[in-house]
């Protein structure tokens, strides 16, 4: 009966009894809307004292929705009333209620250990992940404030409660997806691991915290603290010291089983092909700490496998797709009954534009290197980010896309651009002097500088073979905000989001004397990335403005693309000239297209004499490289040969 069919018999009643017997003497019956309305409060949030109830107590009636209930954690229900209607018993009221769980915010849900999702992928009672009931309570009639008692029983809660019943729910995690490279070639994808660890329910716990220090020996973790977790865990725990991959763990699982209560358990984690492979950018998984189970506002429960860095961690919602959820109703005696039921939808993949072979070469390449170090590639017709290397130097930082070094003379690209747009042409005469002074501070070209280019030397020369004083005495050619909208055309210090975080450089505006003098050559305020200055070489070869990009389909609109076809060609002639007769002259015999290049090498730190990062950048083909070496001897000699050894991997 709908509410409006119960006021329409309310007040015929009225009518009928104002007829017979006169409106004086007609009783009134009390409204049971207040009391089933407290009702429902109750049920939603517990609390009872409000309500007037018959066959318990408010406290006894708030303990058993509690103990009915503790199986569903922390999800929330609403409870509200759909209708009230009469019954051949005066006396007596039949409340409909409707129930709605929000298991959308299913924070501490168990873990369901074996998962048995449904066929369909929906629930039972065909609803959506809100699971939603109707159930009904009686009210009676009571000599009370109220006028009506709610007769207590579980099945207030739920229809298929009894006494000693209790709702459940289980959780259980979707299939995390993979994380692809260019051409849709897996690169991270669920590989066999071992769990390693202490299994107390194998050993006697006087000799636990022994073998927890012999097995933290064994697998190279912290013996004092790993055997404190042992120590400290329940007396049927497995403590897990180090999960290995397979072929890692092969040569140590004949130790883990001669160590007491040991054990090696077979598991799969999402994991690219080796422990390297663009670690710092592809991240890592492990369990939900308790920090992002908190922050993650009931998607993440306690023991979730989820993202911990990098891709993992940033695109975490899309690859662990929504995990499965069962509702169970377990009686006093007997087997539990499913109430309601959702299939886990697994995770869908995210697609990077990495290229399995060069990440790997480049890696290769970057192996050995004791500093800091970074190779990235991208691909100029398309911008795609190809490989992006961080060497080992770097402690796991991703130094190829979120370094910010002084680019040093790779810049003099930059500048020349802007130089042309000035007027210069690449055989207009500059003047290459021993120093050139700015505001009482004196700049020097690098040590071994050929004697031969200096003096009057055509813009070309000054590039091909890298002169600072050249470029520092144009310094009043141009200004600071024209270098500055130079850089930004070769995708210098833009804002832009290839998908993942990084940093493309930062160029200021605003800049005079000895801080402008010093921008011409890449030092002073500027800053860049390895990623920054690969893309700078990109834009040159494609003949317009790129943007990288390393997620496929994740970054917003590109910047406008500000350099012309004419001036990316006369920078593509400036870069040639690099090779063909100036610092970059053992590049001229790689195999294949050829190639365009500008070392670099910028000082930095107050030591004396100076440190400096070593930066090589060249294009070949569809393909243009960055190289970098925090500290090194300079761009040829440090950057140089790296870079070479990555294009002639070609071959």
């Amino acid at each position: 009966m709908t509410s409006k069919d119960m006021l329409r018999r309310s007040v015929a009643a009225t009518v009928g009894c104002a007829l017979m017997m006169g409106v004086a003497g007609c009783s009134s019956t009390p409204d049971a809307t207040p009391v089933a309305q407290s009702l429902a409060e109750g049920l939603a949030n517990g609390d009872f004292a409000d309500v007037p109830l018959t066959g318990t107590t408010p406290e006894e009636a708030a303990t058993a929705v509690e103990e009915m209930t503790a199986g569903m954690g922390e999800v929330a229900r609403t409870v509200e009333v759909a209708g009230i209607e009469e019954t051949d018993d005066e006396d007596r009221r039949q409340v409909t209620l409707d129930v709605a769980w929000d298991l959308d915010g299913s924070a501490g849900a168990a873990a369901s250990p074996t998962g048995t999702p449904s066929a369909t992928g929906t629930s039972t009672d065909g609803t959506s992940s809100d699971w939603t009931y109707q159930t009904t309570a009686t009210l009676v009639a009571a000599d009370t404030d109220a006028g009506w008692e709610v007769e207590w029983a579980p099945t207030v809660l739920h229809p298929q409660l009894a006494d000693g019943a209790s709702l459940a729910l289980r959780r259980e995690q979707a299939e995390r997806a993979d994380i692809l490279g260019a051409g849709g070639e897996v690169i991270v994808t669920e590989r066999p691991v071992y769990r390693v660890g202490i299994d107390k329910t194998r050993v006697d716990a006087a000799v636990a915290p022994s073998s927890a220090s012999a097995l933290a020996e064994l697998v190279g973790v912290d013996p004092a603290a790993f055997a404190g977790r042992v120590q400290e865990a329940g007396e049927r725990a497995f403590v897990e010291a180090i999960t290995l991959r397979e072929a890692d763990a092969a040569s140590l699982l004949a130790g883990i089983e001669e160590i007491e209560g040991a054990v090696a358990l077979s598991d799969t984690l999402a994991l690219a092909p080796t422990r390297e492979f663009a670690r710092p950018i592809l991240g890592t998984v492990g369990e939900a700490t308790a920090e992002i189970v908190e922050e993650s506002a009931g998607r993440v429960v306690a023991g979730d496998v989820v993202g911990l860095s990098g891709l993992q961690q940033q695109y975490d919602a899309q690859l662990a797709g929504t995990p499965g959820l069962t509702v169970e109703l377990t009686p006093a005696e007997g087997d539990a009954q499913i109430l309601h039921e959702l299939e886990p939808v697994a995770g869908t993949p995210v697609t990077t534009t990495l290229d399995v072979e060069l990440q790997a070469r480049a890696e290769a390449v970057l192996a050995d290197v004791g500093p800091a170090s970074a190779v990235v590639a991208v691909q100029p017709s398309t911008g795609a980010v190809l490989a992006a290397a961080s060497g080992p130097g770097g402690e796991g930082y991703s130094t190829a896309t979120l370094g910010q070094y002084a680019p040093g003379s790779t810049f003099k690209i930059a500048t020349s651009l802007a130089l042309l747009r000035a007027g210069l042409t690449a055989e207009s005469t500059v003047e290459c002097t021993p120093t050139a002074t700015v505001d009482g501070r004196d700049f020097e070209n690098y040590s071994d500088y050929p004697s031969g280019a200096i003096g009057e030397i055509t813009l070309r020369s000054a590039i091909a073979n890298s002169c600072n004083t050249a470029l520092i005495n144009q310094n009043a050619t141009v200004d600071q905000a024209a270098l500055a909208q130079a850089a930004a055309s070769l995708g210098i210090g833009v804002e832009h989001d290839p998908g993942a975080p990084a940093f493309l450089g930062a160029v200021p505006a605003e800049a005079d004397g000895t801080a402008h003098a010093a921008s011409m050559i890449g030092q002073g305020e500027v800053l860049a990335s390895p990623l920054a200055m690969a893309t700078m070489a990109a834009s040159v070869a494609a003949g317009r403005t790129v943007t990288p990009m390393l997620v496929d389909g994740a970054a917003a609109a590109a910047p406008e693309a500000t350099l012309t076809a004419e001036e990316a060609q006369a920078l593509h002639d400036l870069m040639l000239a690099v090779v063909e007769e100036g610092s970059g002259d053992f590049l001229g015999d790689v195999p294949g297209d050829p190639v365009g290049a500008k070392t670099g090498t910028a000082e930095y730190g107050t030591e004396q004499p100076p440190r400096t990062h070593a930066w090589m950048v060249a294009f070949q083909g569809d393909l243009a490289v960055a190289v970098f070496v925090e500290d090194g001897e300079s761009g040829s000699r440090t950057a140089g040969p790296l870079l070479e050894e990555f294009l002639r991997g070609q071959g």
